[in-house]
């Protein structure tokens, strides 16, 4: 999932945080649905790293393992509480709402569940 619409100057570092659980909790429901596989914590915080490098910027491997986790937690959250049809719908609508003219109410109510967790996590 290329999570990068753009790269606004006016995104906040918590924005950005938020943002990339939010791309992760993408990722982590592509390869459970698609692949019958989570990414480990490792993976996500390389993940992180490389979207964070080909936009110019970079995190601290310890917080990118933090937001790995953070979303290993939301799509976690996400695959036990719905089927697996709804799930690959949700996976499907993360996907289209990267497009900035698509508008979805299950991404927004995923954005906000990464907020929440961001929030309550030990770094927000």
């Amino acid at each position: 999932m290329n999570w990068e619409r753009s790269r606004p100057d006016s995104v906040t570092p918590r924005g950005l945080r938020i943002a990339l659980i939010f791309a992760l909790v993408g990722e982590r429901l592509r390869g459970h649905y698609e692949y019958g596989q989570w990414l480990t914590e490792a993976q996500g915080a390389r993940l992180a790293a490389d979207w964070l490098a080909r936009s110019g910027r970079a995190l601290p491997q310890a917080e990118r393992h933090l937001l790995s986790a953070l979303s290993d937690q939301v799509a976690r959250e996400i695959a036990a509480g719905v089927s697996r049809q709804a799930g690959l719908r949700i996976l499907h609508e993360l996907g289209e709402s990267l497009d900035p003219a698509f508008e979805s109410d299950i991404a927004r109510a995923v954005m906000a569940e990464c907020e929440r967790v961001f929030d309550a996590g030990p770094g927000g």
